[in-house]
């Protein structure tokens, strides 16, 4: 076979291995991010079980389809999680990005159902273990939200916009998700003292929280698209977790959803469903983030509670296709 016929038919064999769903070591996985180096995909996600996974969990794959344990970043709560947020056993929502010729990775830290929460950030010049140089700096607190904070400083996610501003955003529940500019060195923000920019949020009752979190900024075709999770996350198969999307010309938004609807109104256009039909396998697909690879690909990585195994938080992996209208449709690995 010639060579150009050989690689014709190695970057077909790629492609449709990408078609198969994530197997392997893909649960239990929440709050999933992606990112790549060299030939190795990368995915770091909220911490569950035991030692450095049970802080935040890492996974490899040569193929984004069989994925393996990776090395953790962590092997213990840092000192400043601890005394900062009283309770903390791991570490949540992890962001992953390449700055500066550093990795820089944002993680939250809190308990459940509490606004005594902060965010942190470590970072690496590599993500491989075996190579010189590898070993997780932490670099300490970023922001904190307190009890009679409208916010809740938890599932960061880091974005650089037009100018080469850096900004990250982040929420859960309170009043929605918020947006913070970022010193570029620091990787902190830029105005400690500033009030956080309104992304998003949901109308409720007085009193009531806004069942909105998981921001995820990137930019696309001269628009800058934002992703969040509406609805109940962690409730097994009963979860009603679903994704929605919007767009605006501006990084702090107004985001609208393709109909027009206000993202700060509980507006945007739907990406991925809540799954509570009988026959369907994948419940409450949320927490989703886009990572853009070489390839020009845009991949949605997210988890959803699988139906065929006690409803366990599971890795999952979709395509982004773009539409003659502008936007996207998500088509999930294996579909």
């Amino acid at each position: 076979m010639r060579p150009r016929r050989i690689l014709a038919a190695i970057a077909l064999l790629a492609a449709g291995a990408q078609t198969a769903p994530p197997a392997a070591d893909i649960r239990p996985v929440h709050d999933p991010v992606l990112i790549r180096e060299g030939a190795t995909w990368h995915v770091f996600s909220t911490g569950i079980g035991k030692d450095g996974q049970g802080l935040i969990a890492a996974r490899t794959s040569a193929d984004l389809v069989t994925w393996a344990p990776g090395t953790p970043p962590f092997a213990s709560l840092p000192e400043w999680a601890a005394r900062a947020i009283p309770g903390a056993r791991n570490l949540w929502a992890p962001d992953i990005s390449f700055v500066n010729g550093r990795y820089r990775l944002y993680y939250s830290v809190s308990t459940f159902g509490s606004n005594r929460s902060a965010i942190g950030l470590a970072t690496t010049p590599t993500l491989d273990p075996k190579r010189p140089g590898y070993g997780w700096r932490d670099e300490g607190m970023v922001l904190q939200s307190r009890p009679g904070d409208a916010y809740n400083a938890i599932d960061p996610a880091f974005v650089v916009d037009r100018q080469g501003r850096h900004w990250l955003s982040f929420g859960s529940f309170w009043s929605g998700l918020k947006l913070v500019e970022l010193n570029p060195v620091t990787g902190k923000p830029l105005r400690p003292a500033a009030k956080p920019l309104a992304l998003a949020s949901r109308p409720v009752p007085a009193g009531a929280p806004s069942i909105i979190e998981a921001p995820y900024i990137f930019q696309r075709g001269g628009w800058y698209w934002l992703i969040a999770s509406y609805d109940y996350c962690c409730k097994g198969v009963n979860s009603t977790y679903y994704t929605v999307i919007g767009r605006s010309r501006t990084i702090a938004g107004p985001y609208r959803g393709k109909d027009g609807s206000s993202m700060l109104a509980g507006g945007g256009t739907l990406l991925l469903r809540a799954d509570l039909e009988e026959k369907g396998r994948f419940r409450g697909p949320g927490h989703a983030g886009q990572y853009r690879g070489a390839d020009g690909v845009d991949r949605l990585v997210y988890h959803a509670y699988d139906k065929e195994n006690a409803g366990a938080p599971t890795l999952r992996i979709a395509t982004l296709h773009w539409g003659a209208d502008g936007w996207p449709v998500a088509r999930p690995q294996g579909e």
